[in-house]
């Protein structure tokens, strides 16, 4: 799937749902990893596949010994990936989540690398990036945040800065860095 090539979806976003929720809509696989671990790894199944069946969006993680650190791990990887290529209508009016208006101070969009929260927020932020036809500005203005946030939140995950620059990039704009 290249940058710009997005599946539609109802809202909420499905990198926003909760996680029991995202997992009913789930296939979860297993398998054996590769790479270095010795006997354990060649005997123990603790590479975890999961395939969101809606979109076809599929994460998987496999580099832990343990297959529960996996799945928490292939969680997050599906909920980025489901940020980054699902897209959900922008409605006219007050758009912001609650999420958002909570993570959104004095125009600085706060939110760790680690956090749970950093997929819903690359999910809306995208959503309304992309409903602007590219146009971070104007993006920024429906989100009550600067142009500069909206980039620092993308590039926080490279796959969304890339897409939204493949999605400039047929617009005519020049990429964001």
């Amino acid at each position: 799937m290249s940058g710009a090539e997005w599946i539609e979806s109802a809202r909420p976003h499905p990198a926003c749902i909760d996680e029991d929720e995202l997992l009913k809509v789930c296939t979860i696989g297993k398998g054996r990893g590769s790479g270095p671990g010795g006997q354990n790894r060649n005997k123990v199944e603790t590479l975890v596949i999961l395939t969101h069946e809606p979109t076809g969006v599929e994460a998987h993680a496999g580099e832990r010994r343990s297959a529960i650190e996996n799945r928490r791990v292939a969680i997050r990887r599906l909920r980025l990936a489901l940020a980054v290529h699902v897209r959900c209508g922008v409605g006219i009016g007050e758009i912001r989540s609650e999420l958002w208006k909570s993570r959104c101070r004095d125009g600085m969009v706060i939110c760790s690398d680690e956090h749970r929260d950093l997929a819903s927020l690359i999910a809306e932020a995208m959503d309304v990036i992309v409903a602007a036809g590219g146009d971070v500005r104007k993006a920024s203005l429906r989100l009550c945040c600067s142009a500069s946030q909206l980039v620092k939140l993308l590039a926080r995950h490279p796959p969304a800065l890339v897409a939204i620059n493949a999605l400039r990039s047929q617009c005519g704009m020049r990429a964001l860095k």
